[in-house]
């Protein structure tokens, strides 16, 4: 049998939640964040061929390592606005923020890419017209043809990171019933 729809709360990830006491939740919810499962398993089928970090350091690597740092960032984000505004209370809200945040970074970073590409083809131009000519060329390939690639990687990554999170760093919260008729309408005090 289908449930009904006929009211916000009975859509999927509406449930209140809160963050779970235990410290070792939120390690483990980081660690399966962090393992999106195309990196992992493509590094088991292809191999990297330079381990090492550095300008040649293959991007899955990268990745990952720019997932250590992202995913506890966003954690921090989410608890100091949890700690402001109660919010997010739900597990799509939590979802939410973390496709929100990884696809801004993605933008970010695929942004701050592009530029620092354009300035390398400045200073290895010979005249003016070379370093406008591949100045060009460069924005056209990073800027407009892999930003849209980017951004998409970028909010997949965030989403498997933030269905971690929501799953495993928060448990469902009871729902208070308002006896006394004291709480607000969204049933905060």
């Amino acid at each position: 049998m289908i449930p009904r729809l006929e009211r916000p709360e009975d859509f999927p990830g509406q449930q209140r939640v809160a963050w779970r006491r235990e410290p070792q939740r939120t390690v483990l919810a980081v660690v399966l964040a962090v393992l999106w499962p195309p990196l992992w398993v493509t590094l088991a089928i292809w191999p990297p061929r330079n381990w090492v970090p550095g300008l040649e350091m293959d991007w899955r690597l990268q990745a990952i390592t720019l997932g250590l740092l992202a995913v506890p960032a966003i954690l921090w984000l989410l608890a100091r606005e949890t700690r402001r505004s109660g919010r997010p209370a739900t597990r799509l809200g939590v979802v939410w923020r973390f496709m929100f945040y990884g696809g801004l970074l993605a933008v970010i970073l695929a942004a701050l890419f592009a530029f620092g590409q354009v300035i390398q083809q400045w200073l290895n131009a010979a005249n003016l017209g070379e370093g406008v000519g591949g100045s060009e060329t460069t924005l056209l390939i990073y800027g407009v043809g892999g930003l849209p690639f980017a951004v998409v990687i970028g909010v997949a990554y965030a989403l498997w990171a933030g269905l971690c999170v929501a799953f495993v760093a928060f448990s469902p919260q009871p729902e208070v019933r308002d006896r006394l008729g004291v709480m607000g309408r969204d049933g905060q005090a």
